[in-house]
């Protein structure tokens, strides 16, 4: 197995990481909110320091099916590192392994965050947290699939293994065209949402936020994130997590189709209806126990942790009874569509296994039966069941093997399983210790790596990352 293709895209990943990170360092530097010029610095240095290996790895020119999982987990891990230098360099972060918690917190869109004081950050730095979760949308990989024409390879395989969701459906024959038009859709979504904040918001805090909701992220420039902002603001960031949520190609579609292909959609409509049916029951339980939020609040809350975005627009902590707390925390599981920058297994993922669970009763009564497994009109395969099932068990065992781990840390049972899921389905805030008003400061260091191997099992879709553990991959 040749490293050179995977130097090559790395090189080209680093350098277009150091010329984004200039913008940030513009801001600092007219803002005159330091005197030391280290966010240049870092970009700079970076940048040259990327110049030699993409040289010397400048002739490979084809990706093998294992450059594929190495190359994508590496960028993730790369990124990472690379974003938690003008965080740990910021003097904000009291270590380096808070500093990096954060940056892979950002680009997973997780979320979650080790700091107490937002609102003290210098702009630079929001701006540079807020834009790790933008890159980490719909993925770096795909950010970057538009510059493969200069490996001279094809993006395919990369795109098939990064785009988030259990299934990659192409909207053009070729790959290159398909990662623009998803690009298209992102950056589009994002600057509409930053001009309707921008009627209520500062220009600043309009962009950060239009930054971290697309992808689902949830870092706010807020302590209390979005609870103490208006409904105005509150509403336009529901519609822009609801969208976020949303299948990117069936966007695509409703665009050439019309609005009626959102309609036609089962897994939107399960989407939707998911939202409908726990929004009303949390606010049925409210209303008999004279305890809970807002109409508004409530339906916020739930589409941001369905989404895996981690906003907060009240303390559900304070909810009562338990139940309603309890089915937030069942929504960390399932996420929204696939095909979407959110986190969690997926709803389409969960609907099938629903549905083979239902037909393994169905052949109890008649084991000779054939019975396909159907969503809408559509045929499941049975490959697609059986990965299905095999990323359901290994997301399961994972959740309960990063619980035991906190548990044996000293941490309670509530905050262990509410971390553990946060982490797995990239959520950010969680339940006891680590609810929507806390912070993971606390959490002792080697959780704070448990919590960060949870985050990027979550983001890359939990193989992607694990084949790289196995004896046949680096089998020669």
């Amino acid at each position: 197995m040749s490293l050179r293709p995977t130097f090559r895209f790395l090189a080209i990943l680093v350098m277009f990481l150091s010329l984004c990170l200039f913008i940030p360092g513009l801001i600092d530097y007219f803002s005159g909110e330091s005197q030391n010029f280290y966010l240049f610095k870092i970009a700079g240095f970076s940048f040259i320091a990327a110049i030699p290996v993409w040289l010397l790895s400048r002739k490979a020119h084809s990706f093998s099916n294992r450059d594929v999982f190495l190359v994508t987990v590496f960028s993730w891990v790369l990124a990472s590192i690379f974003g938690s230098f003008p965080f740990y360099f910021s003097g904000y972060f009291p270590s380096y392994p808070d500093a990096l918690f954060e940056a892979v917190s950002g680009v997973t869109t997780t979320g979650a965050t080790i700091l107490t004081d937002i609102e003290s950050l210098p702009k630079s730095i929001l701006l540079w947290r807020a834009f790790l979760q933008w890159i980490g949308g719909l993925g770096i990989v795909v950010f970057t699939i538009a510059l493969l024409p200069l490996l001279g390879v094809s993006g395919e395989k990369l795109f098939n293994l990064e785009f988030p969701g259990p299934s990659s459906e192409k909207m053009t024959p070729r790959i290159q065209e398909t990662a623009k038009i998803l690009l298209g859709f992102y950056v589009g979504f994002t600057f509409v949402e930053f001009l309707l904040l921008s009627y209520s918001m500062t220009f600043f805090n309009a962009i950060c936020h239009a930054f971290t909701t697309m992808p689902t992220g949830g870092f706010s420039t807020f302590n209390s994130s979005i609870n103490d902002q208006s409904v105005y603001v509150k509403a336009v960031i529901l519609l822009f997590m609801i969208i976020g949520g949303t299948n990117f190609v069936l966007h695509f579609r409703a665009l050439k189709g019309g609005f009626r292909s959102y309609i036609r959609d089962r897994e939107f409509l399960y989407y939707v209806g998911l939202i409908a049916i726990i929004s009303s029951m949390i606010l049925l339980i409210s209303y008999i126990t004279s305890n809970g939020s807002g109409i508004l609040d409530t339906i916020f809350q739930v589409v941001a942790i369905l989404t895996s975005t981690g906003y907060t627009a009240t303390d559900y902590e304070l909810w009562s009874p338990y139940v309603k707390q309890f089915m937030l925390f069942g929504l960390m599981f399932v996420g929204a569509m696939g095909g979407s920058t959110s986190g969690g297994m997926k709803l389409i993922r969960v609907v099938a296994i629903f549905k083979y669970a239902r037909m393994e009763l169905k052949r109890a009564l008649h084991p000779k039966a054939i019975i396909p497994i159907r969503i809408g009109s559509k045929v499941i395969e049975d490959e697609v069941i059986r990965k299905t099932l095999g990323f359901f068990l290994f997301y399961i065992m994972f959740f309960f093997f990063a619980s035991l781990s906190f548990s044996a840390m000293g941490i309670d049972m509530e905050s262990s399983f509410g971390a553990a899921a946060s982490g797995m389905g990239n959520i950010g805030p969680s339940l006891g210790q680590f609810g929507p008003t806390d912070t993971y400061l606390g959490l002792p260091l080697a959780g704070k790596f448990i919590m960060m191997f949870c985050m990027f099992l979550g983001r890359l879709e939990i193989f992607a990352v694990l084949v790289l553990f196995t004896k046949t991959y680096w089998r020669t």
